[in-house]
């Protein structure tokens, strides 16, 4: 598949939206399934946070700025890294289907980032997407009330 296709991750959950809403957007909740060292996350346009992120010997230092919000059913992300050209837009959105939510995960911008770094691969930001929204997001949101 073309590195400029978005990657799109899409998963059901037997939550109300208001509760995935928090989980994806919350920091307290952000940081039992998404990353750990997350500073502060406000779902504000124009809010930014940077963070480290480390894999085999390089640093990934996330810069994200939230760059359109609608409460409750969508936020979007500009995602960049201080080390590497290119930039990413990360797209999370709600909707409610047949008594559930489904998070639908939009990756764009794949192909604006160096392609002889192993994590920028297509089929590595898949799983990292499937990993965080399908296993660690489900598992939290299994777990509260």
């Amino acid at each position: 598949m073309d590195q400029k296709e978005p990657i799109i991750v899409e998963q059901y959950f037997k939550k109300d939206i208001n509760v995935v809403w928090k989980a994806i957007t919350e920091l307290d909740q952000m940081t039992k399934w998404f990353f750990e060292n997350i500073p502060d996350f406000k779902p504000e346009v124009g809010f930014k946070t940077q963070f480290n992120v480390q894999s085999a010997e390089r640093n990934f230092f996330h810069l994200w700025e939230i760059i359109k919000v609608d409460p409750g059913k969508k936020i979007v992300y500009d995602w960049r890294y201080q080390e590497y050209p290119g930039i990413g837009k990360v797209t999370f959105e709600l909707a409610e289907k047949d008594d559930q939510t489904v998070l639908k995960l939009t990756n764009e911008g794949l192909e604006s980032f160096p392609d002889d770094i192993p994590e920028f691969t297509r089929e590595s930001c898949v799983g990292g997407w499937n990993y965080f929204i399908k296993e660690r997001l489900k598992t939290y949101l299994e777990t509260i009330g």
